[in-house]
């Protein structure tokens, strides 16, 4: 048994500093596909150079710049989401045509493949071009412990695949506990855990060493009541589920490749934190930041529980690695809020989300420069990307030191990852695969935050539309 070994509040008044502030820079729609419009980038001249699409986007065929235009802008319209989300969602998606549309549109846009093989061959291409991958089988909520063992054999062979592969052009492998264990009980236990925290008299005779989970700004609401202790059937469930993550960790070990723990809704997010940490505590020595948590900064409270973690490990001499994030959950969590009647967790504004990213990066920056810590800095927002580059290079973090690596996901903000390649920084693409009709949650998250995302920001399809100007005008001559 483990209670709680440092007080949050005591961390919190030594380790918490002012936010830096941040917003981001507004960009003026463009028409789709007008190859005349041209790209209104305030960043050309940082560390990141954007101007030079030749460079930018010299690994990419004409062919794939021109698919990725046009899905890009597809997911950009609402109405055009909206309809590919209702179809994903339907029973059209049994018949044959449909999957096939899907699989040779959206799928093949943000997704690496069906199988471990088919990632891999992605991954050799983005290496040629001084990319490297995150490895993602995308399966996720198991629903009982012969789905689990399942998932976990798929893990399995994602990181036995993985070492088939040129060295270092995997930086890890992604692994989501919710196909791990069984969802109900991540909710029993992050019940628990929630309630653990706000009574520290309440006792869990399973629980583990861990790093704080939560600070005193971190969603409650979840758990209105005491909850029942776990039965003895899901103590035993608890144990197969530690065990199968073990199993993956090792055989990480075995490969020399990190894991990173995806994080998911805050129904969940404490148990996923659990295992994460535990698994750390036991697993991450000697500097190797073998398991890597995640923090999603659009949360209030993920810039707490970052100082928390990262300072307890620190020393009990864990060197613990996070992966930043901002989140991919912003409807289902407000929704839910207020259904509930409560504040959201998520802050307020984009704005405050920025702050709140720039501040996370910039803290596991300075940890990151002072070799107790590691990070990967998962951003699409070019300003935050410019931001933490220059503060990596002011902090001397080199290349070969293997703290600090950029990632975006498969499929989006290439102009981003191939300037962060030439400025000189390791860059992954987040490489989701697995059979389209299993992988489909994955996929409609990803519609549903494109959504947003893409209709905010339109600076990475106007660069694309600029380059492929560039090499009409270079074909017409």
């Amino acid at each position: 048994m483990a209670n709680r070994f440092v007080s949050p509040k005591k961390l919190l008044k030594t380790s918490l500093r002012p936010l830096n502030s941040a917003s981001p820079s507004s960009i003026t729609a463009v028409s789709p596909l007008n190859l005349d419009e041209k790209p209104t980038s305030p960043l050309s001249n940082s560390i990141i150079n954007l101007d030079d699409t030749k460079s930018l986007f010299s690994s990419h065929s004409t062919t794939k710049l021109l698919r990725s235009a046009i899905n890009l802008h597809a997911a950009a319209a609402d109405p055009a989401v909206d309809l590919g989300t209702w179809v994903m969602n339907s029973k059209l998606m049994d018949t044959g045509l449909l999957r096939g549309v899907i699989r040779h549109t959206f799928f093949e846009q943000f997704c690496a493949g069906e199988n471990p093989a088919e990632a891999c061959r992605k991954v050799g291409e983005i290496w040629d071009s001084g990319l490297r991958g995150m490895l993602n089988y995308a399966l996720e909520h198991a629903g009982d412990n012969e789905s689990c063992d399942r998932n976990l054999d798929g893990f399995l062979r994602t990181v036995e695949a993985a070492k088939s592969l040129p060295p270092s052009s995997v930086s890890c492998v992604v692994v989501k506990v919710t196909a791990i264990c069984p969802v109900g009980l991540l909710k029993r236990v992050s019940d628990l855990l929630r309630w653990e925290y706000k009574n520290e008299s309440f006792q869990l005779p399973w629980k583990l060493d861990t790093l704080p989970i939560f600070s005193d700004s971190s969603p409650f609401y979840h758990t209105p009541r005491k909850p029942d202790p776990l039965t003895p059937e899901e103590e035993q469930n608890l144990c197969l589920a530690h065990q199968r993550l073990q199993k993956v960790c090792e055989k990480c070990l075995e490969a020399n490749v990190p894991m990173v723990i995806d994080a998911e809704d805050t129904c969940v997010q404490p148990s996923i934190d659990y295992f994460t940490y535990s698994t750390a505590i036991r697993y991450n020595k000697d500097d190797n930041s073998i398991v890597y948590g995640t923090i999603q900064s659009y949360l209030k409270d993920a810039r707490e529980r970052l100082h928390l973690a990262s300072s307890a490990a620190e020393k009990m001499g864990v060197p613990m690695g996070f992966k930043l994030v901002r989140g991919a959950y912003m409807s289902s969590e407000r929704k839910l809020a207020a259904s509930l009647g409560v504040e959201s967790p998520i802050h307020d504004t984009i704005d405050q989300t920025h702050a709140s990213f720039n501040d996370c990066a910039f803290f596991m920056l300075d940890k990151a420069a002072n070799g107790s810590g590691a990070v990967v800095l998962a951003t699409h927002n070019f300003e935050s990307g410019t931001k933490a580059a220059a503060k990596a290079r002011e902090l001397g973090i080199e290349k070969e030191k293997q703290k600090l690596q950029f990632a975006q996901l498969y499929g989006m903000a290439d102009a981003l990852s191939f300037g962060l390649r030439n400025a000189g920084f390791q860059v992954s693409k987040y490489m989701p695969f697995g059979p389209v009709e299993l992988v489909m949650p994955y996929l409609l998250r990803r519609a549903e935050e494109n959504k947003g995302l893409l209709s905010a920001s339109t600076l990475d399809r106007q660069l694309l539309r600029k380059e492929l100007k560039r090499r009409l005008k270079a074909a017409i001559v």
